[in-house]
């Protein structure tokens, strides 16, 4: 792939010409509003409860619902990369979320929210792959990590911050205030990328198989959705076993209808690129420590320390403003020195901080959480975007919007395993260490029994994060196959 691309025409659009930094920007106003908008809401639910007049299982659907969406569409947008534009693409994402806020805004009861929320995850779930493929199309490799480094910033720093902000805005205004100071931002966006952001992707049109489709709607859909109950509802309930042996069998033969097709949805031939896989599965163990630790903390801060939501969101944000901050840093580093040098630090610092979190009781300070909370990010920021752009890296362009959608897809299937995954382990800690109670009603032996539970979780977490560490020994600095790298010297 030589310094030009091709429009929707079929004409080369010269990708020397291309400024970079306004490009970059209008990504990085889009992503930041769209993933913030993930974690608003958390903080929100009880208070919806109320005015909605709505149970706690039916008011988790706002935000079960945001993630499935994002789950199901992300797969598809590999071909939807190859039929539409940038700007195409970039701009419906960024409307579909506008629309949605607007509906979330105005919405009078549970279903219309609902609705605005499904619309909202319409517009991130096309948004987070775009953003990625677009980075690897600019920007030449050795230049790829600060690039990157910045997406990690949005991407980490805006779902830290969501719960201390709608806090915030929960203590003064009314919920859908969370909506209704979205709204200038999204639009904010929409003009900057308008005016800004430029064509930058292949258009080839390849034929689209509606089977495909369906059975990576059922298998995605299924798994997130079964884990994603699992938490709530246990194990050994319907509404979570077979949504995941439904959504199982899909992705199998999802899987088995793209090794048979010449023009797949999602091209699996990027598995055939050593690193590449190596980097999905590490991401994917790393993915479900990270989720699921941000789930545990505040269920700790709030049902062992009795703080309330605002204050164990507080807690968390020096965390994720270190996190953002390093995202960068860590960028800068990769183009330097590879990923080992960073990688392999971050694993071990990250299984440091869990094995600290496995101590916690309910006489710990909250200085000490707050340290050893950043310690754990720092961990991580090492290695989650040095270790996605080594395995982009070593993809010929052709398979970008494939390796992109994958890695997507996999973060919010992880997710939604380790968060189901490590909240059952703590409900069964918890409710053993109960069981064995002689005073059961006692607040401190309550604050005991989340304790128990807490740690049985990082325990299992600690795990995990040793057989990332065993993973991450294996990653090297990679390049694309020879002459097919994206991103010519021209483009400076």
């Amino acid at each position: 792939m030589n310094a030009a691309s091709t429009n929707q025409t079929g004409s080369a659009v010269d990708l020397s010409k291309i400024k970079r930094g306004p490009i970059v920007f209008a990504l990085i106003i889009g992503a930041f509003v769209a993933i913030l908008n993930e974690t608003l809401l958390g903080n929100a639910l009880p208070d919806l409860v109320q005015e909605l007049g709505v149970s706690y299982s039916t008011v988790q659907w706002l935000a079960t619902a945001y993630m499935l969406v994002i789950g199901v569409l992300v797969p598809v947008t590999a071909i939807l990369q190859q039929w539409f534009t940038t700007r195409q693409m970039f701009l419906s994402a960024m409307i579909l979320f506008f629309t949605g806020t607007l509906i979330a805004a105005a919405a009078p009861g549970f279903e219309l929210l609902l609705t605005g929320r499904v619309v909202q995850a319409l517009g991130t779930g096309l948004l987070l792959p775009v953003m990625m493929n677009t980075i690897l199309v600019i920007f030449p490799p050795e230049k790829r990590g600060g690039a990157m480094g910045l997406m990690g910033l949005v991407i980490m720093f805006a779902p830290a911050i969501g719960p201390t902000i709608s806090g915030l805005i929960l203590d003064s205004l009314a919920w859908r205030w969370l909506f209704i100071l979205v709204l200038p931002l999204a639009a904010f966006s929409i003009v900057i990328a308008a005016i800004f952001l430029r064509n930058v992707s292949t258009v080839t049109k390849p034929s689209v198989d509606i089977l495909s489709i369906l059975l990576s709607t059922i298998g995605f859909g299924g798994i997130v959705f079964g884990f994603s109950k699992a938490g709530e509802n246990g194990w050994s309930d319907p509404q979570v076993y077979w949504p995941i042996i439904v959504g199982g069998v899909g992705l199998a033969l999802f899987i088995w209808r793209q090794l048979v097709l010449k023009s797949p949805v999602m091209d699996l031939r990027v598995f055939k690129y050593p690193m590449f896989s190596l980097v999905t599965v590490l991401l994917f163990v790393l993915m479900m420590t990270l989720f699921s630790s941000m789930t545990l903390i505040p269920l700790y801060l709030q049902g062992a320390l009795f703080l309330t939501a605002f204050k164990s969101g507080l807690m968390l944000l020096p965390g994720g403003m270190v996190n953002g901050v390093m995202g960068v840093v860590s960028g800068k580093l990769f183009d330097k020195f590879g990923p080992r040098v960073l990688v392999i630090p971050g694993l071990a610092i990250v299984i440091v901080a869990l094995y600290l979190f496995t101590g916690f009781d309910a006489s710990t300070s909250t200085g000490y959480i707050i340290a050893i909370h950043i310690v754990m990010l720092i961990g991580i920021s090492l290695v989650m975007m040095p270790a996605q752009t080594t395995g982009l890296n070593q993809l010929p362009p052709q398979l970008y919007p494939h390796g992109t959608a994958i890695l997507n897809t996999l973060q919010q299937v992880s997710g939604a395993i380790g968060t189901a995954l490590f909240i059952s382990i703590m409900s069964n800690g918890t409710k053993n260490y109960m069981s064995a109670s002689k005073d059961p009603t006692n607040p401190v032996e309550i604050a005991n029994g989340v304790v128990a539970g807490v740690n049985d979780a990082f325990w299992i977490g600690l795990m995990i994060a040793i057989v990332a560490f065993i993973i991450g020994l294996f990653i090297r600095r990679t390049k694309a196959p020879e002459g097919q790298a994206a991103g010519s010297p021209g483009m400076h």
